[in-house]
């Protein structure tokens, strides 16, 4: 039962608000509006989490849902996936207060969607356009979903359930824009941005909801709001999971942070919500199979992103090449370092810090800066072999609709023609036979030999040929080789078959 006394934990260090003070609405901003949105986006910074706290009517719903989910699952499943809208088949059995519960939890995922969005100078509801319409339309399902689990002592120890992780719980994040999580016993553990583990939720009820956020939130502020990591430790317990994801059709850009005055990073490209979803699954689904093998570490968990967060200035998203160490030991850039002077005091440790202490962090801004070369490097090749793959494919369209494989070729390399396609060109392509002419480098056994290209470098500059008389290969740029003129191949297939008989004769 809820009222059965669980053992004492320690008290949360997540901002508490009321989820009154942050709903939007109309007129003027409250005096204490301003003051819970702040408390709740520090709290997301510098936490990964925040509790709101939602009315007593909405309590007494959420209560009441927790209470059918043990008296459900004793016995039966442990897991029950809820979505608004869809219709239970035949013999299908709901707990009770789903679409109540559905609906408590989606206004407050909701009102905290919009307090980050006024943190981020957005409109409140810059983010709607990307929910689904409130409420829905006939015959329409739920993007958002409400996940109710009971877990109990009675699960064997490596046994897991759809969303509910075992004792031996891996880390893990959501895929939507917000999460909020009601239990009535606490066992949330949450990472906060430097990489130590706390209990989240010690102060479990069901009038207290954990906030967490997702991957699309992420993205649509360009990194602005970091994503959430947490795990579950306690298997005791009965919660309601809610998830605020974005409806298939929608597309997650950063426009609206651009047009703020924030600055993105070109990893932050429009895409299909469900792309993005189908993406997000696969990736996690991927980590979790490399973390259960027991040679890895479930330290690997999001080494990367939490790698970028730590190289990259939450608020304007670049690169910590400027980055400076305060007397507390805490290291700042960019936007957010000026931040940290005009406040004369650290956001992490609430230090205060003295502008005329501060000291280049060296160490940081070399990491950085290799960091954010690989990152162009890799943007780079991937835009250009995209595009190399995009010429290759219209070129091979172009030979198959006029079926004439040589007027095409000397079409599409013929670097003068009017007509030529475009995009990237190359002079010679694999297997076809050139004549090495050379120059001051080249071997002289190669000069005057015909010979076939074999490979291409990256560049297209240089290639790889083969001669055809003693079968050796040499490198050499492009300048060096010559087309074998079509009448001489002409010639060459002729005599072949006549050199073929005489050696019969």
């Amino acid at each position: 039962r809820l009222a059965m006394a669980c053992p004492p934990c320690p008290p949360s260090p997540l901002a508490r608000v009321r989820l009154d003070d942050v709903a939007p609405h109309d007129g003027a901003a409250a005096p204490g509006y301003a003051r819970a949105v702040g408390a709740l986006a520090a709290s997301l910074a510098r936490r990964g989490a925040a509790v709101v706290e939602i009315p007593a009517a909405d309590a007494a719903v959420v209560r009441c849902a927790l209470e059918s989910a043990r008296a459900f699952f004793r016995g039966r499943h442990a897991a029950y996936l809820y979505r608004a809208g869809r219709n239970l088949e035949d013999g299908e059995l709901s707990p009770a207060c789903m679409a109540d519960a559905f609906r408590c939890l989606g206004k407050a995922a909701r009102a905290a969607l919009c307090a980050i969005a006024r943190h981020l100078r957005l409109r409140t509801d810059v983010f709607n356009q990307l929910l689904d319409d409130t409420p829905l339309p006939v015959n329409e399902v739920s993007s958002s979903e409400l996940l109710v689990a009971y877990t109990h002592e009675q699960l064997q120890s490596g046994q897991t359930l759809m969303g509910c992780p075992s004792r031996s719980s891996m880390p893990q994040v959501d895929r939507g824009f917000v999460t909020l999580v009601a239990s009535d016993y606490p066992g949330i553990e949450v990472c906060d941005p430097n990489g130590h583990w706390y209990l989240a939720d010690g102060v479990s009820g069901p009038n207290n909801l954990l906030l967490l956020t997702g991957r699309a939130l992420s993205h649509v502020t360009a990194g602005l709001c970091p994503i959430s990591q947490y795990r579950v430790t306690n298997e005791n317990r009965a919660s309601l999971t809610f998830r605020l994801v974005p409806h298939a059709n929608a597309i997650l850009d950063c426009s609206p942070i651009l047009a703020a005055g924030h600055c993105i990073r070109r990893v932050y490209q429009p895409i299909p919500a469900s792309q993005f979803m189908d993406d997000s699954y696969a990736e996690e689904h991927a980590v979790s199979s490399h973390l259960e093998e027991p040679s890895e570490s479930q330290g690997n968990f999001v080494s990367d992103p939490s790698l970028r967060s730590v190289l990259s200035d939450p608020l304007s998203g670049a690169f910590l090449e400027d980055a400076m160490v305060l007397q507390c030991g805490h290291s700042f850039g960019g936007v957010m370092l000026k931040k940290v002077i005009e406040m004369a005091r650290c956001t992490i440790c609430n230090g205060e810090v003295d502008p005329s202490s501060l000291f280049p962090n060296l160490a940081l801004r070399a990491v950085a800066t290799v960091v954010k070369m690989e990152d162009d490097r890799r943007l780079f090749h991937n835009a250009a072999l995209r595009k190399r793959r995009k010429d290759v494919t219209e070129h091979t369209d172009v030979l198959k609709r006029t079926g004439s494989s040589k007027g095409n070729s000397e079409l599409a390399l013929d670097a003068e023609s009017p007509v030529a396609f475009k995009g990237v060109q190359y002079p010679f392509v694999v297997g076809e036979r050139v004549l090495i002419m050379g120059n001051k480098r080249t071997p002289e056994k190669f000069v005057g030999k015909e010979a076939v290209i074999t490979s291409q470098c990256l560049n297209g500059c240089r290639y790889l040929v083969k001669a055809l008389d003693s079968g050796e290969s040499t490198r050499l740029q492009y300048r060096s080789l010559k087309k074998v003129p079509e009448l001489q191949l002409q010639t060459q297939a002729r005599l072949q078959p006549l050199a073929f008989l005489g050696g019969r004769q």
